[in-house]
C-alpha cells in the first residue's frame, strides 16, 4: 500500500512539475544566438567589401580624373585624396541621352517630369540628385548646331557636355564617355543613362535604387536577351555577329537600352579602362559585354521598363508603381513630344512625390 501511495505522489509531482531538458533548451539558444552572429557577420563582410571596393575605385577614378579633361593635362593641383574628401555626395547622376535634333524633346520633359531652374539645384541640395542632358559636340565643333546648344544650356543650365562627336552609330562610345565623364564630375551611389523618349518618376527610381545602396558592384534595369541580327541593312544589325556562335544565337543577359543604372564602382570601372573596352553596334549589348567576367550583380527591375497607360495604371492600382515608362513597339514613347504631357498626367507620381521621398 506504501509503495502504490509512493508511486501515485510521485506521477502528481512529475505532472506538476515536468521536467525541464536544460541542456536542449541551452542548445535551442545558443543556435539562435548563432544565426544571429552570421547574419551580423554576412552584414559586415557585406559592408567591408563594399567599403574596400569603394576605396580601391576612388583611387583608381583619382588617377583617370587627371586624363579625363579634354587637354588631356595629368596636371592635379590637389592630392587625390583631398579631391575626393571634399566632393559632395549624391544618390543618383541621371544622364539623359540627347541629339542636336531633339530640342522639342527636351521641351517636353522640361514641362513634366524633369525640375527646371531653382528646383533643379534643390534636388541636387536637398535630394542628392543630378539630372543633365547629355551632349557632345559636332563635327564642325563651334558651328551653329554647338552655338544652339550654348544658347540653350545658357537658358536651362541642365547640359553635360561630352567631348565627343555626336552621331547614332558612336552610341556606345557617347555611353562610355558619359560614364567617364560623371563619375570624374560627381560622386554619386549610382548612375543612370536614360533616353529623351521616356518618362521617369524621380521619387520611384531614388527609392528602387535606395534599396541597393549598400552593395558595392550592381548593375540594374530590364535584362533581356534579343537575338544577334546577322542580316545587314535591318534595324539592330550586329556586324560581329559571329562572335556569338552560331546563326540564330541570342546576346547574354544586358539591360534594355532606355534606361539602366551602374553603381559607382562599375562606372569607375569604365572610366579607368575605356580605351581598352570593346564597342559593339548597340549601347546597351555594349555595356552588358563590359561586365562580363566581374562580379557584378545583374538586378532586372520591370518597374524600369513599365508601358505607358493604361499599363503604367494597372501596376499602380495593384501596388507597383512604375519607375519609367515607354512603349516598346518605339522603343520609347511612341510620337513622345505630342504624348510626354499625357503620359506624365496618367503614369506620373505626381509632381510633389519627389520632395516627399526620404531615400
Amino acid at each position: 500500500m506504501d509503495e502504490e501511495a509512493s508511486s501515485v505522489k510521485k506521477d502528481q509531482l512529475n505532472v506538476d512539475h515536468p521536467t525541464v531538458n536544460c541542456e536542449k533548451q541551452e542548445t535551442a539558444v545558443r543556435a539562435g544566438d548563432i544565426l544571429s552572429q552570421v547574419s551580423q557577420t554576412h552584414d559586415v563582410i557585406m559592408t567591408l567589401d563594399k567599403t574596400i571596393s569603394s576605396l580601391e575605385m576612388q583611387l583608381a577614378s583619382a588617377r583617370a580624373a587627371k586624363v579625363i579633361n579634354e587637354d588631356g593635362s595629368p596636371m592635379v593641383t590637389k592630392s587625390e585624396t583631398e579631391h575626393f574628401k571634399e566632393r559632395p555626395k549624391f544618390l543618383f547622376v541621371m544622364g539623359i541621352m540627347t541629339a542636336f535634333s531633339s530640342r522639342k524633346r527636351r521641351d517636353s520633359i522640361r514641362q513634366t517630369w524633369m525640375p527646371k531652374g531653382e528646383e533643379l539645384k534643390k534636388l541636387e541640395t536637398e535630394k542628392g540628385i543630378i539630372i543633365r542632358f547629355v551632349i557632345g559636340h559636332s563635327a564642325s565643333p563651334g558651328g551653329v548646331l554647338d552655338r544652339a546648344i550654348e544658347a540653350e544650356d545658357d537658358q536651362h543650365k541642365d547640359f553635360l557636355r561630352l567631348n565627343h562627336v555626336e552621331g547614332y552609330h558612336e552610341l556606345s562610345s557617347k555611353t562610355q564617355i558619359y560614364f567617364s565623364t560623371a563619375v570624374s564630375k560627381w560622386d554619386a551611389d549610382f548612375y543612370i543613362k536614360v533616353d529623351d523618349d521616356v518618362h521617369i518618376n524621380l521619387g520611384m527610381v531614388g527609392s528602387t535604387l535606395a534599396r541597393h545602396r549598400s552593395k558595392p558592384r550592381v548593375y540594374m534595369g530590364c535584362m533581356k536577351s534579343g537575338p544577334v541580327l546577322a542580316q545587314s541593312g535591318v534595324k539592330y544589325h550586329e556586324p560581329e555577329y559571329w562572335k556569338f556562335g552560331e546563326e540564330g544565337n541570342k546576346y547574354f543577359r544586358h539591360a534594355t537600352g532606355q534606361i539602366y543604372a551602374i553603381s559607382k564602382d562599375l562606372a569607375t570601372y569604365i572610366s579607368v579602362n575605356r580605351h581598352v573596352l570593346h564597342r559593339y553596334a548597340n549601347e546597351d549589348v555594349s555595356l552588358g559585354s563590359w561586365f562580363i567576367g566581374l562580379d557584378v550583380e545583374h538586378v532586372d527591375d520591370r518597374s524600369l521598363c513599365c508601358g505607358t497607360a493604361p499599363d503604367c495604371e494597372w501596376k499602380a492600382q495593384a501596388g507597383n508603381p512604375c519607375a519609367a515608362s515607354f512603349d516598346w513597339s518605339c522603343s520609347g514613347i511612341c510620337k513622345s513630344v505630342e504624348r510626354m504631357e499625357e503620359v506624365h498626367q496618367r503614369c506620373g507620381e505626381g509632381d510633389e512625390a519627389i520632395w516627399h521621398t526620404s531615400f
